[in-house]
């Protein structure tokens, strides 16, 4: 079996740009991959047509080998375009190799240890007594854990972001939040590395020991000294990786015991093949995984059979399950419009769990016809700004 031809597609899933890879061989199977590099979809797509150029005529059941050719074949390997243009063929290679087996993608893994993929969910009502009562129905709706976000400019919020007004509220009310539900859900925040190690100190130190379960990317990930220090100021747990592409940039994070749920994103990683060596990883130093899943359907079916596979899983990240309409905010769920028409078949979140499908390869089936003709439409996330008019983290 050759490959014999690798497609980018770039359409629209209803709120972003996605990005789609198919890859083809001779003797008619095809798989289908993703990337998770939000934002910068034509500089991954530029990297995608280089690889085709020699990936034609390789093998598609070689996948590790071809994941260290890609990943190899440049001086300057490795970076954030790179592995999410590599994690894009990596699923589509074991979506191929399922296919042709028989077998869903998480037997090529070792098999599955868990029927069922349990969520975790995010409340994006505003900070206040509104968002009591959102907790609390979504307890009641069985919610595993619940994660609260920061007020985000692409749902209509002011793009002046200013960090030490933001920690004094939400810690305000988280506290309240974890008073009004008591000590038994699952509680944490997402502050997408917009604060500084003081900033951050900051706020963990305003709240009681155990209000918050974890904290996800309170800091950028670039220095892990930074986190080093924070880790040194706080006894909350950090939820890291959702930035990382690739083991070496976990290695800090896992070896000196910077993070406590590691974040990773199987569409920026490096794939299956990435994934799975940060996994086991990860098991030896008893972190469990908590993946990033922000970008449709695809990047659900490759996590769900990422965690099937593994022994250390916590919870996949579930952006808006179907049943939540919230006025204002955004529809990033895998079942827009948009997504539906081009993933008539998906791995569907069932209450708050997805179940680990027994279809051969990643269980799912894209409309190529939906995906053809398509133009890309640029998006760019709104920017942040202080009060001084200074940029600031997204």
């Amino acid at each position: 079996m050759k490959i014999t031809d690798i497609k980018t597609y770039l359409p629209w899933g209803g709120t972003r740009p996605e990005t789609l890879v198919k890859v083809e061989t001779d003797e008619g199977v095809f798989g289908w991959g993703g990337s998770g590099m939000s934002t910068r979809e034509l500089a991954v797509e530029g990297v995608i047509n280089h690889y085709r150029r020699f990936l034609i005529g390789k093998d598609p059941m070689n996948a590790g080998a071809l994941w260290q050719e890609m990943y190899r074949s440049q001086y300057f390997e490795g970076g954030r375009v790179l592995t999410a243009a590599i994690s894009a063929i990596d699923i589509a290679l074991y979506d191929i190799k399922g296919k042709v087996l028989g077998v869903p993608v998480y037997e090529l893994l070792g098999g599955k240890h868990r029927d069922i993929v349990k969520g975790f969910v995010t409340s994006y009502v505003s900070y206040g007594p509104d968002l009591i009562d959102d907790v609390r129905s979504l307890i009641g709706q069985g919610w595993p854990a619940i994660r609260f976000g920061i007020p985000d400019p692409a749902d209509g919020i002011s793009e002046v972001f200013e960090p030490r007004e933001s920690i004094a509220y939400v810690s305000e009310w988280i506290i309240k939040v974890r008073e009004a539900v008591g000590s038994g859900p699952v509680l944490g925040i997402d502050y997408h590395h917009r604060l500084s190690v003081a900033e951050a100190a900051s706020f963990c130190q305003k709240m009681p020991s155990a209000t918050l379960d974890f904290i996800e990317e309170p800091i950028r990930d670039e220095t892990p000294d930074a986190y080093a220090t924070l880790r040194s100021m706080t006894d909350v747990p950090f939820a890291i990786g959702e930035e990382m592409s690739s083991k070496w940039q976990m290695l800090p994070y896992i070896e000196r015991g910077l993070t406590n749920f590691a974040r990773i994103d199987i569409c920026n990683i490096g794939g299956f093949t990435e994934a799975m060596k940060v996994a086991g990883w990860c098991e030896a130093h008893y972190i469990d995984l908590m993946p990033h899943n922000p970008v449709g359907p695809l990047c659900t079916a490759a996590s769900v059979h990422l965690l099937a596979a593994v022994p250390n899983s916590s919870w996949l990240e579930v952006r808006t399950p179907p049943s939540r309409s919230i006025p204002g905010i955004q529809d990033h769920s895998d079942s827009t419009p948009e997504r539906r028409a081009i993933f008539p078949k998906q791995i569907e979140l069932e209450g708050t769990y997805y179940t680990v499908p027994s279809d051969p390869g990643l269980g799912i089936e894209i409309d190529e016809s939906a995906l053809v003709g398509q133009e890309y439409r640029y998006w760019e996330a709104p920017r942040l700004y202080r009060e001084d008019g200074s940029y600031t983290n997204r």
